[in-house]
């Protein structure tokens, strides 16, 4: 996500507030809010797959999924 989409994210958040948006702006304000949200996912994800952790006696491993 770049700088460029995340200020037109609030760009649309204050116009709303203020006066609406169109039909159309509405549309790109949900495309990219979506878009937000799963680049912030893929972000969290890589960082949990990536962690370890250390036991005291020294022993690492990784972090394993929890079944819901």
């Amino acid at each position: 996500m770049t700088k460029e989409e995340i200020a037109r994210i609030n760009e649309l958040a204050k116009k709303k507030k203020a006066q609406g948006l169109t039909p159309e702006e509405e549309v790109e304000q949900q495309r990219l809010r979506r878009a937000y949200i799963d680049s912030f996912k893929a972000s969290l994800r890589s960082q949990l797959d990536s962690t370890v952790i250390v036991e005291p006696d020294g022993t690492r491993h990784r972090l394993t999924k929890k079944d819901n």
